[in-house]
């Protein structure tokens, strides 16, 4: 692939991960006419992609084959290396770009990097922020690191499902604003878990104060996604939620200790917003909780 303006038409794109944020990422990759090659354990992922065009491969290597551009939406970086040294290299096409769309660490981007490059193949960590609300509404953030020629030739893709598209540096710099941004995330969470509290020993309808505090100077992305109110139960979904972020807590705290910082505080903060978000969430949400404010 080259750089500079390149029909859409003429890029193929491979999507392996169509999960609850993937799938509606790979139906924006074709809706914007990019020819979406396509691969899924369970024909029903594909299914669900309705009526985006694509094209679906009975395996990975095969969708390898026929992309210019693999994106790779996938749980682990452990999944990633085994997709690379299993199905990607060897079956891409020579100067393809695979693209680990999902949250890792930076030392395992680079040792992916490298893994590509080894087999004339170009690798960018370039994770998204904003859920699967955010890729429904194409308005991820795509934060991409590798070089800024196989950046710039990517681009075009990540711009059909963010809003925000920001190169922060060589291998593992994507990966390492992803884990920086959860952490505030969480830590932020601690915050509102804190304030909460507070509300309730002061005799202060926290649901009330919640939808306050959106408004305010102190609200915060992490309080502005916390739902008030709900007409269900949202138990199932934040205990899942807390898990995940749990495990984000987890890299963050491996990238920090493979970089040699000291970020324990940081750490130790981020555990306590993950850890308090089932009991605010139910907080909030009397379907969910007894209020005794």
């Amino acid at each position: 692939m080259t750089t500079g303006h390149v029909d859409a038409a003429t890029i193929a794109v491979g999507f392996v991960g169509l999960g609850d944020q993937g799938l509606p990422m790979a139906t924006a990759i074709a809706e914007a006419g990019y020819p979406l090659q396509v691969w899924a354990r369970r024909q029903a992922s594909i299914t669900a992609l309705g009526n985006a065009p694509r094209t679906a491969h009975p395996d990975v290597r095969s969708l390898a084959a026929a992309s210019d551009v693999v994106i790779l939406y996938v749980p682990t970086d452990d999944d990633v290396l085994a997709l690379l040294a299993t199905d990607l290299i060897g079956a891409a096409k020579p100067g393809a770009i695979i693209v680990n769309a999902g949250t890792g660490t930076p030392r395992n981007a680079a040792r992916a990097a490298e893994l590509c490059a080894e087999a004339g193949l170009h690798f960018l960590d370039a994770p998204v922020s904003g859920g699967r609300i955010g890729a429904e509404a194409r308005n991820l953030t795509t934060m991409a690191g590798g070089p800024v020629e196989t950046f710039n030739t990517a681009r075009p893709i990540f711009d059909t499902y963010s809003a925000h598209v920001l190169h922060l540096g060589g291998h593992g710099a994507g990966q390492t604003a992803k884990l920086l941004n959860n952490a505030l995330l969480m830590m932020n969470q601690a915050s509102i878990a804190e304030i909460l509290e507070l509300a309730v020993r002061l005799g202060i309808d926290p649901i009330s104060l919640a939808e306050c505090l959106k408004l305010g100077s102190g609200a915060s992305e992490a309080l502005t996604r916390m739902p008030t109110n709900s007409e269900v139960s949202l138990s199932g979904t934040a205990t899942h939620l807390a898990q995940v972020e749990l495990l984000d807590m987890e890299l963050f705290d491996e990238a920090m200790n493979d970089a040699g910082v000291d970020a324990a505080a940081a750490t130790a903060r981020g555990i306590a917003g993950a850890s308090s978000l089932v009991s605010v969430v139910a907080l909030l949400n009397p379907l969910d909780h007894i209020r005794t404010w």
